[in-house]
């Protein structure tokens, strides 16, 4: 009989406490959304950024881009080049576009160079004083 007793409450109270905890639990999981995705917690600043003349192309965090870089558009393909300089030496910004590229669809073809849909990407590194790497990108049709 305590058995019957209990599962009835329980199976009736479950309904209610479910309707009651439903709303709050929704907007709980709302507010906490930002946490439990990967990366949506992140400021602007820690958001992957792109050159601006060549928008599908990341820009490594510690760089800047400087310069207006310059862009032209044909049927034969895009050509675009841009400047980016920042504290980051060649050897970190070289595996962070080896490792990157990649994900974007970019094969490499040789040191520096990349291929994807009938483009060639070149970057190429120069030290500058004061630690300061400044990365030439050239975008042109194969």
């Amino acid at each position: 009989m305590m058995k019957r007793t209990l599962l009835k409450f329980g199976h009736k109270s479950g309904r209610k406490l479910a309707k009651f905890l439903a709303r709050p639990l929704m907007v709980a999981l709302i507010a906490l959304s930002p946490l439990l995705v990967p990366g949506a917690a992140l400021s602007d600043s820690h958001q992957a950024r792109f050159l601006s003349v060549i928008e599908d192309l990341p820009l490594m965090d510690g760089m800047v881009e400087v310069g207006e870089g310059v862009r032209f558009e044909s049927d034969q393909g895009r050509l675009a080049e841009a400047t980016a300089e920042g504290l980051v030496t060649p050897a970190a910004a070289r595996a962070f576009y080896a490792q990157t590229l990649p994900q974007l669809g970019w094969s490499r073809i040789s040191e520096g160079r990349y291929g994807r849909e009938g483009e060639v990407l070149s970057l190429s590194f120069e030290g500058l004083n004061g630690g300061q790497l400044k990365i030439n990108f050239s975008l042109k049709p194969r």
